[in-house]
């Protein structure tokens, strides 16, 4: 099961949070998809991904994607996405 923690931050504090879930075990060739999913269920353009997010994530359990990794403007200071590992 993938679970994450997804919280939207600007100026050090939390404006959006949200739970992600999926009945399937973690495979880093869908991690855009899972993060596809997860903007688009809060609103957000989707970031782009690189190879040292999916190092930070694997490694720390966490992302952040800051607004220089959008190519749309966006209105915060970081998109974080947490692994919930059961």
């Amino acid at each position: 099961m993938v679970k994450f923690w997804v919280k939207v931050v600007k100026s050090n504090q939390t404006i959006a949070k949200y739970d992600f879930s999926r009945d399937a075990d973690m495979q880093w060739s869908d991690f855009f998809d899972y993060v596809r999913d997860i903007c688009f269920a809060m609103d957000l353009p989707t970031p782009i991904i690189l190879k040292t997010h999916l190092f930070n994530f694997a490694k720390f359990n966490y992302v952040r994607f800051l607004p220089s990794d959008f190519v749309e403007t966006v209105d915060f200071d970081y998109l974080m996405i947490e692994n919930m590992k059961q």
